[in-house]
């Protein structure tokens, strides 16, 4: 009996207030969560996760001793997935990424090289940006990542201590220098000896993601591993 009304309930909700795909808006099928079908199939997943020295890995070279790092898809313009992200970043939709940070924590926990870690870190945000946003969207991947992962989500270990300049229109140079000295850890007793993967929602030149994991790796003992939700090339 119950059952049954449940599902006239849900018909009846879903034909006066339909959900729709937040990448084409179109209705969203019975047994479909936050994406249809096709605009899923557009997502073009990298699978870098499942290889060693795959370029997000070579954007480090030289740079940070990073154990593994790789991004989840490819970003490009004018794409599903760059209208997610912008839904994500700039119209508050934190639900988009919870999903897209879930989607990465059941992508990485079947490879070997992201299987054992002990934590998660967000790439943090200075404080007034992150007041003007509403939330660190590298947090929110997090949040997604760990429940889906069973990973433990270690937040605010790491401040982001003087604010900057964009780094839109920055070379890789220009970047780095403006990230220099930016970053402090807060927490470092919960960092001894772990296995840390620092999340962000997007890799081009990799400059803000080197700063903040050379300030992590002052921390005796801890392994720095780096993973985005998009690699963009450009």
């Amino acid at each position: 009996m119950f059952p049954v009304i449940k599902i006239i309930a849900s018909s009846v909700t879903s034909l006066f207030f339909p959900q729709l795909c937040a990448g084409c808006s179109n209705d969203l099928s019975p047994g479909e969560q936050l994406l249809c079908i096709s605009c899923n199939a557009q997502l073009p997943v990298t699978n870098f996760h499942m290889h060693a020295s795959n370029p997000v890995e070579k954007i480090f070279w030289g740079r940070a001793p990073v154990t593994s790092a790789a991004s989840l898809y490819y970003f490009s313009k004018n794409s599903v997935l760059q209208q997610l992200l912008h839904q994500f970043k700039y119209k508050g939709n934190k639900e988009i990424g919870r999903y897209l940070g879930n989607q990465m924590g059941e992508a990485f926990i079947q490879s070997n090289r992201f299987n054992k870690l002990d934590a998660v870190v967000a790439l943090p945000l200075f404080p007034s940006k992150e007041r003007k946003r509403g939330y660190n969207q590298a947090a929110v991947l997090c949040e997604g990542y760990s429940a889906s992962s069973n990973t433990t989500f270690l937040r605010d270990v790491i401040c982001r201590s003087v604010s900057t300049d964009t780094q839109t229109k920055k070379n890789r140079i220009e970047r780095w220098r403006n990230m220099e000295g930016k970053f402090q850890v807060t927490k470092p007793e919960l960092l001894v000896n772990k296995k840390v993967l620092l999340i962000d929602d997007v890799v081009t030149t990799g400059a803000t993601l080197e700063a903040c994991g050379h300030e992590l790796l002052k921390v005796p003992g801890l392994q720095l591993n780096i993973a985005t939700l998009a690699y963009t090339s450009s």
